[in-house]
Formats: C-alpha cells, sequence, structure tokens
C-alpha cells in the first residue's frame, strides 16, 4: 500500500541509522518520543537496540489514559456505582485502577459500564435510555477531542438531556513546557505526537524551538519514520540549530486541521489539569464552556473516594521519562497486562505494556 509499505521497507532503515552515527560523530542525545504509539513502534520494530550508543530515547507522557489522575478515575467509578447511571467509555479506560476500584470491577459488581468505539454511540444509548443518565468519558489528547466536541454538539441537536460528558481532554503543548523545564531530563530534543499534529499542526510547538532551543521533529509511527526523524534531530544538534520540522507530511500540515480545531474551540475552553507523574500543569486541560454547561457529567452529585496511590507503583516518574520500567518493584511480577496495577500497563500505548511485550520477549 503506497505510504504504509515504503515506511517499514526493511533495506530502508540501515542507511538511515549509518547516517545517523555518521552525523552525530559520537556525540550523545537524550531524545523523548512523547507519544505512546511512537514508543510501541520503537519497541516492536527492535529500533531502540540499532540506534547508535550515544542515542538515549525517552518515553513520554504520551498516553493519555496513563496520565489520567486517579482522582477523575474514581469519580467516573463513583459515578457508575449510581443506580440511575450509565457509563461509556472507550476501552483502555476500563481496565485502569482508581484508588481501591476499576470500572471493570464496577461492571462485575453489576454496574452499567458499557465499551464504545466512538462517542457518537453513547447517543444512542441516551435515546434508548431515557430514564438513565449516561456519562462519556472524555479522555484524550487533541486526537480524539474533536469527536468528542461535536458528539456534544449533535447531543444539543437531538434534544437530549440525559447526556453528559465527564471531561479529562488535555492538550499536549503546555506538557512539552513542563517537560523541557525538567532538569532532571535533560532533553536534547523531541519526536513530536503524529496524531495529535495532524490536528494542531506544528505551529503550537514553536516555542520548544524559539524559547528553549530545542529541535523537534514530527514523526509518523512505522519503523522508516521513526528513524527518519531521529536523523532529522541529529542534523539539527550537528548543524546547532533548533527548528520544528514535519517528518510525517502524509499527515500532517503546519496549520493542522482548521475544521476540527473550530469543533473544539466552540465547545471546549482551556482550564488547568492535573498529569499523572507531572502534577498540576496550567492550561493543559479542556472543559465544557458555559454555554455547553448542561452536558458537564460534574453537575451530578456523588461522593468519591480520598485518592492514593499504590505503593511501590512508579507510573509517575515512568511518565516523566526519569525511570524505566525495569526500574520498578511491581513490573512484571505483581504488576502485569492481566493484573494492572499502575495505568501504565493497561493501555496499549502505555511504556510498562510495551516494555513488558516487546522488550521482555527480546
Amino acid at each position: 500500500m503506497k505510504y504504509v509499505d515504503e515506511f517499514r521497507a526493511p533495506g530502508a532503515v540501515g542507511p538511515l541509522i549509518s547516517e545517523i552515527a555518521r552525523v552525530l560523530g559520537g556525540r550523545k542525545a537524550s531524545l523523548m518520543e512523547v507519544c505512546g504509539t511512537h514508543t510501541v513502534a520503537i519497541f516492536r520494530s527492535g529500533l531502540a537496540k540499532l540506534l547508535p550508543p550515544g542515542i538515549r530515547l525517552l518515553s513520554g507522557p504520551g498516553c493519555p489514559v496513563c496520565v489520567t489522575s486517579n482522582s477523575y478515575i474514581d469519580r467516573a467509578i463513583a459515578l457508575a456505582r449510581l443506580k440511575d447511571a450509565t457509563v461509556v467509555t472507550f476501552g483502555d479506560m476500563f481496565r485502569v485502577p482508581g484508588s481501591t476500584s476499576s470500572l471493570e470491577k464496577e461492571k462485575a459488581q453489576g454496574a452499567d459500564v458499557r465499551m464504545v468505539y466512538s462517542p457518537i454511540d453513547s447517543l444512542g444509548i441516551a435515546e434508548r435510555k431515557p430514564e438513565r443518565n449516561v456519562v462519556f468519558l472524555g479522555v484524550g489528547f487533541e486526537t480524539t477531542t474533536p469527536a468528542v466536541a461535536a458528539t456534544i454538539l449533535e447531543a444539543r441537536r437531538r434534544g437530549l438531556r440525559n447526556f453528559f460528558v465527564l471531561c479529562g481532554h488535555k492538550v499536549v503543548p503546555p506538557a512539552l513546557q513542563a517537560l523541557a523545564s525538567d532538569r532532571d531530563l535533560g532533553i536534547d530534543g523531541f519526536i513530536l505526537p503524529g496524531h495529535v499534529s495532524t490536528i494542531l499542526g506544528s505551529r503550537p510547538y514553536e516555542f520548544l524551538a524559539k524559547e528553549r532551543r530545542l529541535p523537534c521533529v514530527i514523526a509518523g509511527f512505522e519503523p522508516v519514520d521513526v528513524a527518519q526523524a531521529v536523523l532529522m534531530l541529529a542534523r539539527q544538534l550537528a548543524e546547532g540549530r533548533a527548528d520544528v520540522e514535519i517528518q510525517y507530511r502524509r499527515s500532517v500540515r503546519p496549520e493542522g486541521n482548521p475544521k476540527a480545531l473550530a469543533v473544539m474551540d466552540q465547545v471546549l475552553r482551556p482550564c488547568d489539569s492535573t498529569w499523572r507523574g507531572i502534577g498540576l500543569i496550567p492550561g493543559s486541560g479542556l472543559e465544557l464552556r458555559p454555554d455547553y454547561s448542561d452536558f458537564d457529567a460534574r453537575r451530578i452529585p456523588v461522593t468519591v473516594e480520598p485518592e492514593r496511590t499504590e505503593k511501590g507503583c512508579i507510573c509517575g516518574a515512568i511518565l516523566r521519562g526519569v525511570k524505566s520500567p525495569k526500574e520498578c518493584p511491581l513490573f512484571g511480577t505483581v504488576c502485569t497486562p492481566e493484573e494492572p496495577v499502575g495505568a501504565c500497563m493497561v493501555s496499549s500505548e502505555g511504556t510498562c505494556a510495551a516494555h513488558h511485550r516487546y522488550a521482555r520477549e527480546d
């Protein structure tokens, strides 16, 4: 298939690796891939083992399920416990542990929790169950947020009064600002997310190059994509420049997707948000605008249990890139994909899940 097979060609990666080594000339570089799909692609393809020894890849907070705070999950669980509520979610959120439970456990005890592939499916449930409050869990970055915003617009058009969204959406650029300010990480460049950038474009990242002097490349998700992105970063470092470049040109434009951005802006506005492992980041979340507050699930009164984290879990440090999964005392023993203790082991994009599936097989 055009634009896919070319980026999976086994013989194409070797010359790129050789060129990376030549350009760097022995120089060391710490590069962070922000997107969880990049983390999976790197381990699945074995690319991390092929790169020159001086290249250090850090996995960042690019899994939206993983960075969702326990307080949000605990509220979703509290809503699921209501007798007249139906909680609707994407599959990854189903098994994420909260402080003492999960949506999976609540469903096993009789709660009405349903998984969907698209937020628009929630509206059909609300129409068929007018006596129930149907709550969709709005978790995700800019990639999925426009679809949730469009669903809210459609709910208003249909006149639904029993449909709500528990907004947990996050935006990527403020988190990158926080990571770039973290001296413990020592980041030399960013491999920026392709899916998010299809919506955002490249311009929102320009502060990283102009203010932080950090090279950035927006990359696709095939092995050749990532190798090309590393080479582009190596060239920026060798030449002493910092730009935001697009490797993933078959999908990303500098201006992004104006229609998707307009739908988001119509329904949602920026707010402060807590990221697992990083903490409160100003302006990094999205909440419903006042005109759409009648769809806000936070209007539904519930008692949310006190937040706590599992002792020994280092998901927070892993999401910041300062620890690797293999440094966690629970990894692969107490915490596995079948019995996850931390959020990073649940999602297919989670760093721990990627390490467990691919690095352990190595």
